[in-house]
């Protein structure tokens, strides 16, 4: 797996603080960095989601797909998943994630709450790389409903 970032700065300057990542399955996505008001130079323009933010999506999206993955496998009729997570992070630097909370809703025709319960762990303990390696220095908790439909 490779990934290339590059500085763009602000709109093809070299001021700000945002980034083009070209990833090795050939596609591309934009980062940038909060806005900075007391040196502004050093601050990003808010045009696109924080590094971080991207860090946190991904592990909601590989824990998203192995839960699918495995309902379908089951045979299970899944219609919908969604995953909302919520992060704390350290005070201080390098202000890794303490704790995530994965909340997942799963909508489907007759899925059993067991199964869906028996996916989230599965991915959380053996299949989502992401969450696994977060797991080393943030708590992961997660919770889940299922919706019919």
């Amino acid at each position: 797996m490779e990934c290339t970032v590059n500085w763009t700065g602000a709109l093809g300057t070299r001021s700000g603080m945002g980034f083009v990542a070209e990833t090795g399955s050939g596609h591309t996505l934009m980062m940038d960095g909060a806005p900075d008001t007391v040196k502004p130079e050093n601050g990003g323009l808010n045009l696109a989601p924080r590094p971080l933010e991207l860090l946190l999506a991904g592990t909601g999206g590989c824990s998203a797909y192995d839960v699918v993955l495995i309902l379908k496998r089951g045979r299970h009729d899944v219609r919908g998943c969604t995953v909302k997570l919520e992060a704390e992070r350290a005070p201080t630097d390098p202000k890794v994630f303490t704790s995530i909370n994965m909340h997942f809703t799963v909508t489907g025709k007759n899925v059993p709450a067991a199964a869906v319960e028996r996916a989230i762990a599965m991915s959380h303990d053996k299949y989502c790389s992401a969450s696994v390696m977060l797991g080393k220095s943030a708590q992961i908790t997660t919770s889940f409903a299922v919706v019919e439909g």
